[in-house]
């Protein structure tokens, strides 16, 4: 299916005119198509919103990725379920790469808190749990702030009724199979899931992802890079 460009735009009661491409679940997506897609649009950065590894064995397309989008444009990472079940020494790669990796930690980039909240999937002592910490520091800061968040299943829990102005997940797949706009299964949201794509409450971004690794494929569900806008006025 044909790459989806999808443009989002969101006001903000500080002075700010910022652009963003936001690429999540790349699970081996053929690299041309999106750095091309990225290039065609006017923004300031890119933003990874995990899971742009697919394994052990099936991870150096997604490290080439993070090679070339940060020779294109500052590009920030947060970690996935897939990153978090890589053996091999993720921090010194990503590094290698020029990507600014946000491990439950966050950076100010052109007036806005970006930060990253890893995933807690492979993590059965706490149930799953995100670093609730983290969040709490991270909310507490002035200004716009803006989450990396790959789990969407996180938000009614640990994100919803935080003061996070945007936040940006992925791992969804789209909900796999769409039917009149809904997804019929997601990883963490079970059957009928209800954040696959789109934005929710104004504020919780989801994308569709790109690659699909999986023996089930997706139907009605193209691949989707996302443009954000985020400005003080139209």
């Amino acid at each position: 299916m044909k790459l989806s460009i999808n443009e989002y735009i969101f006001s903000a009661k500080e002075k700010m005119n910022v652009s963003f491409a936001f690429v999540s679940d790349l699970h081996n997506y053929p690299n041309g198509p999106i750095l091309d897609a990225i290039s065609s649009m006017d923004v300031d950065a890119i933003l990874l919103g995990g899971d742009f590894i697919h394994n052990n064995f099936i991870c150096e397309r997604g490290f080439e990725f993070l090679s070339s989008a940060s020779k294109m444009l500052p590009t920030f990472c947060s970690l996935g379920n897939h990153e978090i079940g890589y053996l091999g020494d993720l921090r010194k790669r990503i590094s290698k790469t020029g990507t600014i990796l946000l491990d439950n930690d966050f950076v100010s980039f052109k007036g806005i808190s970006i930060g990253g909240l890893t995933s807690g999937r492979f993590y059965p002592e706490n149930q799953n749990q995100p670093n609730v910490d983290f969040l709490t520091e991270f909310s507490q800061l002035k200004g716009f702030k803006l989450l990396l968040c790959h789990h969407p299943e996180y938000y009614p829990k640990y994100i919803k009724d935080l003061p996070i102005d945007l936040i940006f997940s992925g791992h969804a797949h789209g909900g796999q199979w769409r039917f009149f706009g809904m997804g019929i299964y997601a990883p963490g949201q079970g059957i009928f899931p209800k954040y696959t794509s789109g934005v929710y409450e104004k504020r919780l971004v989801v994308s569709r992802g790109l690659g699909n690794l999986y023996l089930v494929p997706k139907i009605n569900n193209p691949p989707e890079i996302l443009k954000i806008k985020i400005s003080n006025s139209y």
